[in-house]
């Protein structure tokens, strides 16, 4: 389970050095792919694989199954983290996540999330007041 924020640096090769705590479970090969509100998944590759699997699943006589899936996979990267326990970022990747020097990487249950500082200041001041006010259940059945 990937847990908390960090602010590591991109460095000049668009490399980032992963959390300490987040590299065992990494170390065997990573997926990094667009996420939503231009941030960055990164998954362990089981767990992609697993993702793989339900999304075969997806009707692809529908088009924004067949749009959401071209866009994941196109955008999708193996990487190995190196010995020093960094990854390298796609440039591609960086474009689509204005991904600079600064950057903000947090735990996100079974994946993890890379942003722009800038994009994840914002988000995070739009979504926790509204976090904090909820007061009925948003996953039904689980609280």
């Amino acid at each position: 389970m990937f847990l908390g924020t960090h602010f590591p640096k991109l460095d000049d090769k668009g490399r980032l050095f992963l959390p300490a705590k987040f590299r065992d479970e990494l170390a065997d090969g990573l997926v990094i792919t667009r996420g939503q509100e231009r941030s960055l998944s990164v998954w362990p590759e089981r767990e992609f694989v697993q993702l793989t699997e339900q999304l075969k699943q997806a009707p692809i006589t529908n088009k924004g199954a067949r749009d959401y899936l071209r866009m994941l996979f196109a955008g999708a990267s193996n990487e190995m983290p190196d010995k020093q326990g960094r990854v390298t970022i796609p440039p591609m990747l960086r474009d689509y996540s204005g991904l600079d020097r600064d950057c903000v990487v947090i735990g996100a249950m079974n994946r993890v999330e890379i942003w722009n500082t800038e994009n994840w200041n914002r988000y995070s001041a739009e979504q926790e007041q509204a976090f904090a006010d909820l007061s009925e259940e948003v996953l039904p059945g689980i609280f």
